[in-house]
């Protein structure tokens, strides 16, 4: 009872009509690591624009991002979230505006988050640490590939290696290709030999995560060739270089991040099997500090505004709202609890 009582309150608050039994409905389920719902509602940090503790060329970023007022600026850095996705679908999560979306978790960083978004549940118990521990709770993409009308048709993609953890690939038998793995599925495409080829040449800034756009491409060509009925994308820049105290970085990255997912969508658009029938939803694992200057670079329990986030919906059957203005309260472990029901599976509590 508890699990359908989150996915009405979900439903009635984000507009997903005909949410039970959506025939033939694809889903594509986005997260950017660690962005701030500052920056995505209001664009470039005025305190951090142009600090040279943050930032290397404050004149170029200022030329890309800079804007007058927050709804420029925050098009400047998401054209296609702001100028396109929110004509055909909603953002939620602009604090100033009463719109509310928090994680249930205490912890507040990665691994705790992207459990509460994959399994509708918070889990502080057992789900405390970015250790690499086989997540024992059970995804919504495990319970989804379990029935028998999806096996085989999910597959989740993501650039922190922790990821074959969270989802528990070993268990779940869902193939996931994330940290630096290679593509290894039989009859590979010239582009995945050629991103196998680059992957082992170009150098990564960290040890644990690979370049978003390795990650993304992989999951394109996984797409065009496998078409898997449910994905999950995980992008990890933004958290990383915003630990590094990059906020050029940052900022690009989260640029950039927009330009992949309209990749993504046009894709989408134009390939037969997913046209005018898939869903992307996308949010984050966390949030950051906003306290002061210093804090944005950090995350967790002692960092005050890290459990705010933000929800991104468009796509077949979703409510043309754009940015919601009114007051309401979401939380991300409603995320699962929809995406079950677009795809007619059961989620039962872990």
């Amino acid at each position: 009872m508890k699990k359908f009582i989150f996915l009405i309150s979900f439903v009635l608050q984000t507009g997903i009509a005909s949410v039970f039994a959506q025939e033939n409905t694809k889903v594509v389920l986005i997260t950017l690591d660690g962005l701030r719902w500052q920056e995505l509602f209001s664009g470039v940090d005025p305190l951090l624009v142009q600090n040279k503790e943050y930032v290397n060329d404050a004149v170029e970023l200022k030329k890309n991002f800079w804007r007058e007022s927050a709804l420029e600026r925050r098009e400047a850095l998401f054209p296609f979230l702001w100028k396109e996705a929110s004509k055909i679908g909603q953002i939620h999560g602009n604090r100033n505006l009463g719109s509310k979306v928090d994680l249930t978790n205490k912890m507040w960083f990665s691994y705790p988050g992207y459990n509460e978004i994959l399994t509708g549940n918070a889990d502080d118990i057992r789900i405390y640490s970015n250790n690499k521990i086989p997540n024992p709770n059970k995804t919504i993409l495990e319970v989804v590939n379990n029935d028998k009308r999806y096996n085989g048709k999910v597959a989740a993609f993501g650039s922190w290696d922790v990821f074959p953890y969270i989802i528990n690939e070993e268990r779940s038998g869902i193939p996931v290709n994330a940290g630096f793995k290679y593509a290894n599925n039989l009859k590979l495409t010239e582009r995945e030999k050629l991103l196998n080829e680059l992957q082992s040449r170009v150098p990564s800034p960290w040890t644990t995560v690979r370049l978003d756009a390795f990650t993304h491409y992989y999951a394109m060509e996984y797409m065009k060739k496998t078409h898997p009925e449910f994905i999950y994308i995980a992008y990890g820049e933004t958290d990383d270089f915003a630990h590094d105290g990059n906020y050029e970085a940052y900022i690009k990255s989260a640029n950039n991040t927009d330009t992949l997912i309209k990749e993504l969508w046009t894709f989408v658009q134009k390939d037969s099997f997913y046209k005018d029938n898939t869903v992307f939803i996308i949010s984050t694992d966390h949030g950051r500090g906003a306290a002061d200057i210093k804090t944005w670079t950090g995350h967790g329990s002692n960092i005050k505004d890290s459990g705010s986030v933000w929800l991104i919906l468009f796509g077949k059957n979703i409510m043309a709202d754009g940015e919601v203005t009114k007051n309401e309260q979401i939380y991300s472990v409603q995320i699962a609890p929809a995406i079950a029901g677009i795809l007619d599976v059961e989620l039962k509590n872990n």
